[in-house]
């Protein structure tokens, strides 16, 4: 990329599904990539054996010396952090371990750049640390009380950010993603479960949440915003909306299925709430506003929900990439 340096980047969770994502995009663009996560997947490992600048570690961010040993051999200029229990009803079901990895993960690995010298990381943050919108649409400003231990354990990251940022001049920028979607999404949830239904030819109703709204975003958008929050040289804000700026609902989300797939027969139902995993029920949700975004970081998604179904659709029929 001509007029960029390339750097050598660090990403946590790098073998996870958004992690990949990233690791992809920086390798693309030019720059070296440490791919660091608990175990090192094959598709992960396969890219390392192409690609001279990637390089791949198995590393529990819960474990401090192997931190410490992380950026003691590789030397990273900046960190994408992704490495996480992502989701409501994974958190819910291990409040602990997501405390351990979320929380007790995220400072091990501040405070191991503060010995490095390292000092920008971006985070991947959640809506989930707004709580219940108090809005359709809802800026950075709103207050974050989480109604999940999920959006409770990234909103304590982003607070331990915030004091390193403060005390020890670490540069915590916060990116806040809405339902992040596309193809060969890992957690068993909608669109997944719709797209999956639909190429398959079998009918699939989702018996409530038929007029829960919520903002959804496709993959590359979201991998757009980490890389111009990673390069901007100088941050006004610490957090940033990355999503769409609209909510359709669940039934809007069938009916993008419905017309992405031909024969397809994706209903949703108004019964009831919309809960995750059927279990754990959903905090009122809404857009999230991405005006700072756009303003200070030129952020501009290229997905409406509908060509991201489409995208979805049309990768998943391909298979998962080499």
């Amino acid at each position: 990329m001509s007029g960029r340096m390339s750097r050598k980047i660090l990403v946590t969770g790098g073998c996870g599904w958004l992690g990949a994502a990233i690791v992809r995009a920086l390798l693309a663009r030019g720059d070296s990539v440490v791919a660091a996560d608990l175990a090192v997947s094959a598709p992960m490992s396969a890219l390392a054996a192409r690609e001279s600048r990637l390089v791949v570690a198995s590393v529990d961010l819960g474990e401090w010396r192997q931190v410490v040993d992380l950026f003691g051999e590789h030397a990273p200029d900046a960190v994408v952090h992704t490495a996480a229990i992502v989701g409501v009803a994974p958190a819910a079901d291990i409040p602990l371990k997501a405390l351990r990895v979320n929380v007790e993960g995220s400072v091990n690995l501040f405070e191991a750049m503060r010995l490095a010298g390292v000092k920008r990381v971006v985070h991947i943050s959640t809506e989930e640390t707004y709580g219940d919108f108090l809005s359709p649409v809802i800026d950075e400003e709103h207050p974050q009380k989480p109604t999940s231990i999920y959006g409770l354990t990234k909103l304590a990251t982003e607070h331990y950010g915030r004091v390193y940022t403060r005390d020890h001049g670490l540069e915590c920028v916060n990116v806040r993603t809405c339902w992040v979607y596309g193809p060969h999404l890992p957690r068993l949830r909608m669109p997944r479960t719709f797209v999956e239904a639909a190429l398959r030819g079998e009918p699939f109703h989702q018996p409530d949440g038929g007029d829960f709204a919520v903002d959804q975003v496709y993959i590359d958008d979201v991998v757009q915003g980490v890389m111009l929050a990673l390069d901007k040289e100088r941050h006004r804000f610490d957090s940033y909306n990355i999503a769409t700026g609209v909510a359709p609902t669940l039934r809007d989300t069938a009916e993008a299925v419905n017309r992405a797939v031909a024969g397809a027969r994706i209903t949703v139902g108004d019964s009831g709430p919309y809960r995750h995993g059927g279990r754990v029920l959903s905090a009122v949700k809404g857009a999230l506003d991405i005006s700072r975004a756009r303003e200070e970081l030129g952020y501009a998604p290229r997905f409406d929900l509908q060509k991201g179904i489409e995208a979805t659709v049309a990768a998943t029929r391909a298979g998962p990439p080499l």
